[in-house]
């Protein structure tokens, strides 16, 4: 029997070409986009899924407070103390690990120097928690040892070339230091949270290659991600319910207040980080679960389009099988065989529909990865877990898309069909029009979103940050400069490409993380802010560089040696403080992070974070002697751009000859802020497509399967005089009516979804009523142009061959 009703539904398919090939292809696209979004899902999903461990494994976390129950930053790094005693405290625990990035490092091997990026510290029990291939040398001995480092295969073919790598030597930054290399490990998967590609050994730590850092008593600063490894299923809640008290036992921030009440650990898990986590200093950028049931609902709703066409085109052709069913009835079939009957023609369409999906995923996963930045792989779906649920699909998408047609069809009298006297019911039209109405409501919204995203991406473009993002060039600044930097910074200036040059413990477009103490002098009692003042160290340059704009008060000036205590607020601060203008804050006695100083200068808000943060206050000091500076930012000429970069270069070389000369432009590391958005973008603007193109696919082979039942009467029509616009017109006024209706129900919910999305910035555009309307607008431009292939060709048919069965 099932072979009887495959053999039939063969035969249908084959019989009815252009209908069959519209259900097909439509089915394809839907189906293609489906598979699409679930390699993505998957990929997003799987991150750091490849530690046998991964479930046991948490991260710890440090949160502050400027005031009990106000939370001011919250850290996915701990000070170092914090790793050894929740060991010591908590004997449950199995394994601890750390890891410290350092940013980019200078690394020497006889004549080669490079600026390597993937560079961390690691303990030696890092490879016990994180399951990466060692090649060469024991991954449990290999970082016990000070001054010892490991190489991906990658950077020790590039350093190395055939050489055997175990056992040479290397040197890191200053060429004091000689690092031998003990290991040999493999990349860490796409699917990391985290991509060292360099390990030195955490013991160099403790022998102060990197300065005193203070590893056992330093609870204010926060560099260390730190790891734990519970035993299988451990429940950590009754680990997490004692760290409360485990704060206040051992960690002491000084005053009154308990320290559970200024700052506060939890445990995160490990495989919560890519998607659950957007901590204020993640070590890369992570996805977002948002994003991923965005992309989820965008697959079912574009399926959806596809097994709507499926339903109209089914029911409208039904008048076309009514007489087969009336047959079928009369010798006997039972509507039950009537319904497996169409359902399994639908389940073969399906089937059919999906091994093209296939073949057209495989072929388009490269321009999506080109378009999104993503690094999909069909592999995704071959795992037999995921594999089965796909080829189940269409047998599911079958029977959801069939049974409503399988159902209406087997309902009909054989009497009034072999009468000729069947009438689909309005009833019947209306469910038609509804799911035409639902096809287009979706591709409106989609229209919606895409233009607000593109809108909000071209407002965060051209917003005005409060300072000039063009032509500056950062890097890392070199501590062996110091001694030298005064000469180093006039050569540039003397060239006439450099107009200015400033050092920084940060730099805009990152995040600002640092905070001390603060407190106002009210005569001679200092009274504490109750408010988050982020500090950056600055020096004189800096300023200057980035031509922010002062509101009141000056820069700092090599001119006042007292600067040193001094300090520059922002306008949010004077605000935060309380004072009505910028000029009364000038003189103030402020006192931060121990120094004892006044306001000497008020400069106007800018944004130094992305647009998803607000302004916040801020405070600028320059430090005594050398500082804390990270950062070094030179302002080019914008005239030449290449002939003042390699004048900058060869001044660098001329004072770090053993130094890479590595920079970025800062523009670029603004428009790295918003690669979620810009993926997002053009992934919208994708998948809208599609979703109209399904929806107009439908329409055209609804409208094309409406006017040729109406043949006749555009024969009479144009007997009586209509002209080809009137025809036209009558013929496609339904079907606009239908898109309006879509129109009025999907903008106000376009308008709701994306006012939620633009939520996420903290300055954003506001959504326009021509956006709305221009969406309005376009589907129904696309929708006339769909029908107007069908209604103009049956316009200027001769009414003489339509009349002349008559």
């Amino acid at each position: 029997m099932i072979r009887n009703y495959l053999r039939s539904a063969l035969r249908n398919i084959t019989r009815h070409k252009f209908i069959s090939f519209i259900n097909i292809f439509g089915l394809t696209v839907g189906l293609t986009c489906c598979l699409l979004i679930l390699t993505y899902i998957i990929n997003e999903n799987s991150y750091d899924k490849y530690n046998a461990n991964a479930d046991d494994t948490y991260r710890v976390t440090r949160t502050f407070y400027s005031q009990p129950g106000v939370e001011s930053l919250h850290l996915s790094a701990v000070a170092p103390p914090f790793g050894t005693l929740l060991q010591s405290a908590f004997p449950d625990i199995k394994r601890v690990t750390r890891v410290v990035f350092s940013g980019t490092t200078a690394l020497h091997y006889k004549e080669k120097l490079f600026n390597e990026k993937g560079t961390a510290v690691a303990d030696e029990n890092f490879f016990d928690v994180f399951d990466v291939s060692v090649t060469k040398g024991n991954k449990r001995t290999a970082l016990a040892d000070p001054y010892c480092v490991m190489l991906t295969e990658d950077i020790a073919k590039k350093y190395f070339g055939r050489e055997e790598p175990i056992g040479k030597t290397v040197r890191l930054d200053d060429n004091k230091h000689e690092f031998k290399v003990t290991g040999i490990f493999k990349p860490f998967p796409a699917n990391a949270h985290m991509h060292p590609e360099i390990l030195i050994s955490f013991n160099t730590l403790k022998d102060g290659f990197y300065g005193d850092l203070n590893l056992v008593d330093n609870f204010g600063s926060n560099f260390i991600y730190t790891y734990l490894l519970f035993p299988k299923g451990y429940n950590t809640a009754q680990i997490e319910s004692q760290l409360p008290a485990f704060l206040d036992k051992y960690v002491n921030l000084g005053g009154t207040v308990k320290t559970h009440l200024q700052t506060k650990i939890e445990f995160q898990k490990l495989t919560d980080i890519h998607l659950r986590s957007h901590l204020d200093d993640e070590i890369e950028q992570n996805g977002d679960i948002k994003r991923v049931y965005i992309f989820s609902a965008i697959a079912l709703f574009i399926l959806l389009i596809a097994c709507i066409n499926y339903m109209n085109l089914a029911t409208a052709r039904s008048v076309l099988r009514a007489k087969e069913i009336g047959i079928r009835k009369v010798i006997g079939a039972q509507r039950s065989e009537i319904i497996s009957q169409f359902l399994s023609e639908s389940v073969l369409i399906t089937y059919v529909a999906l091994v093209l999906a296939i073949a057209l995923t495989v072929v388009s996963l490269p321009f999506i990865n080109q378009v999104s930045g993503l690094g999909l792989s069909i592999n995704s779906l071959l795992q037999l877990k995921v594999l089965l649920p796909v080829l189940a699909l269409p047998f599911v998408i079958g029977l959801i898309s069939g049974i409503y047609p399988a159902l209406f069809m087997s309902s009909f009298i054989p009497a009034k069909v072999l009468k000729g006297m069947l009438k689909v019911g309005s009833g019947n039209i209306s469910f038609r029009q509804v799911l035409v109405v639902l096809q287009f409501s979706i591709s409106i919204i989609l229209i919606v979103a895409t233009a607000v995203v593109f809108q909000q991406l071209q407002y965060i473009q051209n917003k005005a940050l409060g300072f000039n993002k063009d032509n500056i060039i950062t890097m890392n600044y070199e501590r062996s400069l110091t001694p030298q930097y005064a000469a180093f910074r006039e050569d540039l200036i003397k060239t006439g490409l450099v107009s200015e040059i400033g050092r920084s413990s940060r730099i805009p477009s990152g995040r600002l993380l640092d905070m001390q103490g603060a407190s106002l002098m009210d005569g001679s009692t200092a009274q504490p802010i109750k408010f988050d003042l982020k500090y950056i160290q600055a020096d004189y340059g800096f300023i200057p560089a980035f031509t922010m704009k002062m509101a009141a008060g000056r820069n700092f000036s090599e001119a006042f040696p007292t600067d040193t205590n001094n300090s520059i607020i922002n306008e949010s601060a004077v605000k935060a403080f309380g004072w009505k203008t910028a000029n009364e804050a000038i003189g103030k006695n402020l006192n931060y992070g121990g120094a004892k100083g006044k306001v000497i200068g008020v400069v106007k808000d800018f944004h130094f974070e992305s647009l998803h943060q607000k302004i916040i206050p801020l405070l600028f000091q320059l430090p005594a002697q050398n500082g804390n500076y990270y950062r070094m930012s030179i302002k080019i000429s914008g005239a030449n751009p290449k002939l003042s970069i390699a004048t900058v270069e060869g001044i660098w070389h001329k004072y770090l000859p053993e130094t890479p000369f590595d920079y970025t432009f800062l523009d670029e590391r603004f428009g790295k802020l918003y690669n979620s958005e810009q993926q997002q973008g053009s992934l919208f603007t994708v998948f809208s497509f599609i979703a109209i193109f399904i929806a107009c696919l439908g329409l055209f082979g609804l409208s094309a399967f409406t006017i040729t039942q109406r043949v006749k009467e555009i024969g009479v029509r144009k007997v009586l005089g209509a002209t080809v616009p009137q025809i036209v017109g009558v013929l496609s006024r339904d079907f606009l009516k239908l898109v309006i209706v879509a129109a009025v129900i999907a903008l106000p919910i376009a308008w709701y979804a994306m006012d939620k999305w633009l939520l996420d910035f903290e300055f954003h555009i506001n959504i326009s009523w021509w956006v709305l309307a221009m969406a309005g607008v376009v589907a129904l431009i696309v929708a006339f142009v769909t029908i107007s292939f069908q209604s103009v060709k049956a316009a200027l048919a001769n009414p003489v061959k339509s009349l002349r069965s008559e």
